[in-house]
């Protein structure tokens, strides 16, 4: 079942909300133990809720799991893979906006998921928590840093479950899971009250997903701006759900399966995957060729985006330091994590402003792609399948490693953090040993409606397999 079809249930007087969260409950007891994908248990608290008045919403009753990151509840611990804020207990004291409007369509919070360090890495292998373990193959990584999500939706504890993307954190953890991963476009979900946009942009939240319906649906619930925010994205003709099942037209679609700035060749099984799902378009009726934007190959787009990302890593260590009144020291957090802070103070503000214009320039250089009569671009989500537990391990006297080891993870997701378009990994390949690989659609910016008309007609068409 997908979270729309447990919904209806509960409206069809089917099952009752109690149930859903007891049997959810009964799932995360029994599988978590070997997959350490929810750190955080919230079972009798939502057992009461569950027993008492809901809100009306699309979902009512409907359990789901709340990524260790960003998502704020109320009393409810947020350590975002930190050694640091576990040891203090830290909890917060206010809902983000996010779970305010997960809440208010009804569903029924059991717990949190983990997460890499701050979601700094393509992996969910935190050291305060250790590593949460892809159900498809347990030595296996579920990606990150939305991993103990997307291990929780796919091992079937859940049906979905929040997540959110600064790098590919729903992409990444959406393909290595067999999984639907929406990205949305910049500033489509708010990060209100605490933040903007964090990083300049770069980041956003929304869920991994067993369904495009149920992504449809998540996107329906929270998407829209909050009073203060610095800015929006032009808001839909209608309803997210409505564009599962329409018509999605004759669409000229480029496709791309080498990864951007050539350093490395994509694993065979990638390849097939974005090949087969261009395929299975034109079968569909769509212009397919082999086109794609030429500034994802541009040279300084590495060197610039690690500037931002760098300067929100330390930023990180600034805004915790401010939240629990002391500074934090490099035995707080991991060697990786320190080390990508000491690279953002390496950089002046003139430094962060060029890197913000440089990803600008960028954005409008890929948008002309679009502009010019593309509708998709179609490649694979990730350049390698599933990584096992412990490649990206730091050796003592490079604790960088990690992120040189992610760079195929994220080559083909990061670029439209960037540019801030929407984008959707879906579960239409696998390897000879059966591992889920994952094929990106990304849309002109603000577009989301494109991609899920035709992320549905694929899924139509191609249904995908899910763990029994």
């Amino acid at each position: 079942m997908d979270a729309t079809a447990q919904a209806h249930l509960v409206r069809d007087g089917e099952a009752s909300p109690a149930e859903l969260i007891d049997a959810a409950i009964e799932r995360i007891e029994r599988l978590n133990p070997e997959l350490n994908a929810v750190i955080h248990e919230r079972f009798e608290r939502a057992r009461e809720e569950a027993r008492g008045e809901l809100p009306d919403g699309p979902f009512r009753g409907v359990p789901m799991l709340l990524k260790d990151l960003h998502a704020y509840q109320e009393g409810e611990p947020i350590h975002e893979g930190t050694a640091f804020l576990k040891a203090l207990d830290y909890r917060a004291t206010h809902d983000t906006e996010v779970v305010r409007r997960y809440r208010a369509a009804g569903f029924v919070f059991v717990g949190r998921t983990n997460t890499p360090e701050f979601g700094i890495l393509p992996t969910t292998e935190p050291a305060v928590y250790g590593p949460t373990r892809n159900p498809w193959d347990k030595e296996r990584s579920p990606g990150g840093s939305s991993g103990g999500a997307a291990s929780a939706v796919a091992s079937g504890m859940v049906t979905a479950a929040h997540a959110s993307d600064g790098g590919g954190s729903i992409r990444i953890p959406a393909a290595h899971c067999g999984l639907v991963g929406l990205k949305p476009s910049r500033a489509r979900v708010s990060s209100a009250p605490d933040f903007g946009d964090v990083m300049g942009g770069l980041t956003t939240e929304l869920a991994v997903t067993r369904s495009v319906r149920d992504a449809a649906a998540f996107l329906d619930a929270i998407h829209g701006p909050a009073p203060g925010d610095p800015y929006a994205v032009p808001p839909p003709a209608r309803p997210f759900l409505d564009e599962v099942g329409a018509d999605a037209g004759h669409l000229r679609i480029g496709v791309l399966t080498r990864p951007p700035g050539g350093q490395f060749e994509a694993h065979p099984a990638c390849v097939a995957a974005a090949q087969d799902a261009a395929k299975l378009l034109a079968e569909l009726g769509h212009h397919v060729d082999e086109d794609a934007p030429d500034g994802l190959d541009d040279p300084d787009y590495i060197p610039q985006f690690l500037v931002r990302w760098t300067s929100g890593v330390l930023w990180n260590l600034k805004y915790w330091a401010a939240e629990i009144g002391r500074e934090i020291e490099p035995g707080d957090v991991e060697p990786l994590t320190w080390a990508l802070a000491e690279l953002g103070r390496s950089h002046t503000g003139a430094d962060f402003l060029r890197a913000v214009e440089h990803a600008q320039l960028l954005s409008r250089r890929g948008a002309q792609w679009w502009e010019d009569g593309h509708d998709l671009l179609l490649t694979p989500t990730t350049a390698e399948p599933a990584p096992l537990i412990g490649e990206h391990d730091a050796p003592a006297d490079n604790p960088l490693m990690p992120i040189v080891r992610a760079t195929p993870f994220a080559v083909f997701t990061a670029g439209f953090n960037t540019t801030g378009q929407p984008a959707i990994s879906l579960p239409l390949g696998q390897t000879e040993d059966g591992l889920p690989v994952g094929v990106q659609l990304v849309a002109a910016f603000g577009r989301e409606d494109l991609l899920l008309r035709v992320a549905a007609q694929i899924e139509e068409a191609r249904p995908w397999r899910t763990l029994d």
